[in-house]
């Protein structure tokens, strides 16, 4: 769909739309941001810290019309860097499908080791392998670069996934890795259950000096996981705001109304389980700015569970560390340690308190609001460093 169709479009034909949110994951440097702005559009590093860094820092967003019939694909931009794992895993969270860049000159690195472990353990089974910078290298390269792609994912979730040579300097390929989105085929959303809502980001939207009567409430971002919600339906935001007391945290449960949904450039009158949206609330900019509230979970007012301090997980630990270029066998989990779990979009660390063979009770430093059988990353600090050993789901 050309630009000026795009235009065109209004909330109510873009609710009709198929959606699907798909992930670009990749080693740093492999031309992850690259891909998606020749794919979208649209540059998604736009955090200052981002751009001064020349690396993506956080969950970065852009959106699209492609094809006949047609699809709204919202693309999210996950980092690369070693660091920044956690934000790689609240990003495949929240996807239906990713793309897996691989850069032909530089071939599997670490951190694409460690996205594909990512993918696999958020239980992502579609995945389309973009080999990219594909012009800097030979014919002959290409093909040895390829057959070490067969083999690196040979016996993962992606093992069948197609492998397409591109440029996105170059614009090579771009169309066949947009067909090859289209024909994606997405799982039928749940949109009778309670909803709930997985926050991204968050935001203030208002300009510096804006006049008081034209400031906007504070902003949402993220996907609804199940159900609907409605512009004018009150919410509740869990676990919420949090201050310190006594010398401790306390959590609360904030309460607000939907002004707004968008989705993406659009006003909709509601959200359907799939495409990345944008809730503006009536909550005062100030406890949303600066992804403030990023991992909460919002849902209708009264109609979440109440947050766990301590959680039980199915715990399924890899035969090795990753991310890390030396060899290391995974240790099983001990009592007494602390190990950083990803749950939806939210990031915790909690204190081993029970094994019962791959049966694990932690008390969390952060509570959660948890639903049995959700997916869970299990991080383990190594030499500084927080490492994906193992994956599991809430039991």
């Amino acid at each position: 769909m050309d630009e000026e169709e795009t235009k065109n479009k209004n909330g109510d034909e873009i609710e009709k739309l198929e959606c699907i949110n798909i992930g670009v994951f990749g080693h740093i440097d492999h031309g992850k941001t690259t891909l998606l702005s020749k794919l979208s559009g649209k540059w998604t590093d736009t955090h200052s810290e981002e751009l001064k860094r020349g690396i993506t820092i956080k969950l970065g967003y852009a959106d699209r019309i492609i094809g006949k019939p047609e699809k709204y694909v919202t693309f999210i931009d996950a980092p690369g860097h070693e660091m920044l794992m956690a934000t790689m895993l609240s990003g495949a969270a929240i996807i239906d499908a990713a793309i897996l860049v691989i850069a032909a000159n530089e071939g599997i690195k670490p951190q694409t080791r460690e996205h594909l472990v990512g993918l696999q353990a958020r239980k992502i089974k579609n995945i389309i392998i973009v080999q990219n910078k594909i012009d800097l290298v030979t014919k002959e390269q290409a093909l040895k670069n390829y057959k070490v792609i067969k083999d690196f994912v040979k016996g993962t979730i992606a093992e069948n996934s197609v492998i397409i040579p591109a440029s996105a300097q170059q614009d090579v390929n771009i169309d066949k890795i947009l067909d090859a989105i289209h024909n994606i085929k997405v799982e039928k959303r749940n949109t009778n259950a309670e909803p709930i809502f997985l926050i991204a980001r968050s935001f203030d939207i208002n300009r510096p000096g804006s006049n008081v009567k034209d400031l906007k409430g504070g902003v949402l971002g993220g996907v609804l996981k199940q159900g609907i919600l409605k512009v004018g339906d009150e919410i509740e935001i869990k676990p919420g705001r949090s201050y310190e007391k006594a010398n401790r945290f306390i959590y609360e449960t904030v309460y607000s109304r939907i002004n707004a949904i968008f989705q993406g450039k659009y006003p909709v009158k509601e959200a359907r389980p799939g495409p990345s949206l944008a809730i503006e609330t009536e909550l005062d900019p100030v406890l949303t700015k600066a992804d403030s509230l990023s991992g909460c979970v919002v849902g209708k007012k009264n109609g979440l569970p109440e947050i766990k301090n301590s959680v039980k997980i199915k715990a399924e630990l890899f035969k090795e560390v990753l991310g890390m270029q030396e060899k290391k066998p995974v240790e099983p989990i001990k009592t007494n340690e602390y190990i950083m779990l990803s749950i939806n979009t939210t990031t915790t660390v909690g204190s081993v308190v029970k094994i019962n063979k791959n049966e694990v009770e932690l008390f969390l430093k952060i509570p959660v609001v948890a639903l049995t059988g959700d997916n869970v990353g299990i991080a383990r600090n190594i030499n500084g460093h927080w490492r994906l050993i193992g994956f599991g789901e809430i039991i």
